[in-house]
């Protein structure tokens, strides 16, 4: 039996009818074509924001967002670039999270703008902070300049290039994730039958 792949986009944007939702939305779907399971996490339904002093107790929301990240085989984070780099809300999430929640995943990058030259550096960001939390960034990543422009009002893709480069975003971390965890499992088993005998392991004696 192949594995079962989990696949969750983090939504880098609070904005109502928010280019990066609509993007995000469609990298999941290639994810989806690769027999992944996909959950899109908008962090307007988590308390980001907590001042997290010592010995308080982060929020329920926060500890379900870590879960539901850590739970998941790939990870698609999208963001609208603002002044040079990511969003606010999307670093907030990123730093209450770790090496538990990112380490050995799979990871794609979808980026918007309301300009010409797209969000190349907010996408060249969290491509560091990828490799800093040891995730394994996709080739394959989407920038989207002028988003305004691409998207209609229901999220449809206008532009097909621009719309083929979100689903294959999503199809990289799917089908990567899947080798991934089909390697881990073969290599499991390959150390389990390679292991010694229990000698207090028969259930006959």
């Amino acid at each position: 039996m192949e594995p079962t792949i989990q696949v969750v986009g983090i939504c880098g944007s609070l904005r109502r009818g928010s280019y990066t939702r609509m993007a995000l939305a469609v990298a999941l779907r290639g994810a989806a074509e690769t027999r992944a399971s996909t959950q899109l996490l908008d962090l307007t339904e988590y308390e980001l924001m907590f001042a997290g002093r010592e010995g308080e107790a982060e929020p329920e929301s926060v500890a379900t967002l870590r879960r539901e990240v850590k739970e998941a085989d790939g990870i698609v984070l999208g963001t609208p670039e603002y002044h040079g780099s990511f969003s606010g809300v999307l670093k907030n999430a990123l730093d209450l999270m770790g090496f538990s929640e990112f380490e050995g995943k799979m990871l794609g990058l979808v980026g918007v703008s309301g300009g010409k030259m797209g969000a190349f550096d907010a996408l060249n960001s969290l491509r560091n902070i990828g490799r800093a939390l040891h995730a394994w960034v996709v080739p394959e990543q989407a920038s989207i300049p002028e988003a305004w422009n691409v998207f209609d009002d229901a999220g449809n893709v206008k532009d097909k290039t621009v719309e083929e480069r979100l689903l294959s975003v999503g199809r990289q971390v799917g089908r990567f994730a899947r080798l991934h965890k089909c390697a881990e499992a073969r290599e499991f088993l390959k150390r389990w039958e390679a292991a010694p005998v229990n000698p207090g392991g028969d259930a006959s004696e």
